[in-house]
């Protein structure tokens, strides 16, 4: 169309005298092919407004098949978290529940937790050498588990304490091990003496908000998040010091850390970031609350699970929507021969 059809098109539209017809050709047609092209034009908008990852493949919504399955489980409590000790696979819950997947399913170990009180259990971990199950929870529950003696020893409320504790992380062999607990009270307290009694220490690395999530990859080195939307590190396993996480503006939940320059943390509003060492990458997966996440040594692989039943699995450093059978919410999850997903209502899902 020559300027100056444009121009008595548009002399003709203050007049009055502009026909539907001509409407449609000057102005639908051209709306049309600026839809056509609307993809393109939003992510230039994202991109100028710092939504989109700072680098790194963009995440993806997409629904991907899997072969997520739903299992039956002897309790209806949530299962708060999970963990593979050697080729075994646990799970802990609501009432200080121990479950343990075998050949024939998943059967109770035992409920009641350390202290037979019943206590919830809300974090788990294992020993370097696989032989022992750290677990933590309400009041001041800490139990250390023998998987080969079935023995469950008792170290719960460390120097009086019964605040709750949300998460636990152990390294060395079992019965030598240095043990980490994120408490509720925003204190990390930790023994290098397997948790003996009259080893126990505190610090507060941050504001006092709670801690949530912990994992360390070394001895005496490893991260926290906390309600604060702050992630600390550390390399003595004693005092903590602030890496993150700039404008997060959403909750962190889980962390898992392969080295200093290797830390992946999962948040509120389906986002994930990676600290690669230099900066962080965040991705936006969707609008779950991802309450855990599981990844690879080497990064080419991950898992990551949230409300109403989301799982998310990382490849080829793109994050994809998992199908599942489900819509519970999922608490933790933990990658291996199987991967097992668990959460709400005694849900478990493998595949």
């Amino acid at each position: 169309m020559s300027s100056f059809q444009l121009m008595q098109r548009r002399s003709s539209l203050l007049d009055g005298s502009f026909h539907a017809s001509e409407w449609g050709a000057a102005v639908l047609l051209p709306l049309f092919l600026l839809l056509l092209g609307g993809c393109d034009t939003q992510g230039a908008m994202q991109a100028q407004r710092g939504d989109a990852p700072t680098s790194g493949k963009a995440s993806t919504s997409t629904v991907s098949s899997s072969e997520w399955e739903a299992v039956e489980t002897p309790t209806e409590k949530t299962l708060h978290d999970v963990v593979q000790a050697g080729s075994e696979t646990y799970a802990v819950g609501g009432g200080g529940l121990l479950l343990k997947r075998t050949s024939e399913g998943w059967t109770k170990v035992f409920d009641g937790g350390p202290t037979g009180n019943g206590n919830d259990l809300y974090g788990a971990d294992v020993t370097d050498d696989g032989t022992r199950i750290w677990l933590v929870g309400a009041s001041g529950a800490i139990g250390e588990y023998n998987v080969e003696t079935g023995t469950l020893n008792d170290r719960s409320a460390p120097m009086d304490v019964t605040n709750n504790f949300n998460d636990v992380s152990a390294t060395g062999d079992g019965g030598e091990a240095n043990v980490y607990i994120a408490g509720d009270s925003g204190k990390m307290y930790y023994s290098f003496e397997n948790g003996t009694e009259g080893t126990w220490e505190y610090v507060t690395p941050g504001s006092g908000s709670n801690v949530n999530a912990v994992d360390f990859f070394d001895g005496r080195d490893g991260h926290i998040v906390d309600g604060n939307k702050t992630t600390f590190e550390t390399d003595d396993g004693e005092t903590w010091s602030k890496i993150g996480i700039a404008d997060a503006n959403v909750n962190f939940y889980g962390v898992d850390a392969d080295g200093p320059a290797d830390v992946w943390v999962s948040g509120g509003g389906g986002t994930v970031f990676h600290w690669n060492g230099s900066e962080w990458i965040s991705e936006d997966t969707g609008d779950a609350s991802l309450r855990d996440i599981d990844v690879a040594t080497d990064d080419s692989a991950g898992l990551t699970v949230g409300s109403g039943g989301k799982v998310y699995a990382l490849s080829g450093g793109t994050w994809t929507r998992q199908a599942t059978p489900t819509g519970e919410n999922l608490r933790a999850v933990v990658r291996g021969a199987t991967d097992v997903a668990v959460g709400a209502s005694g849900t478990v899902l493998e595949r």
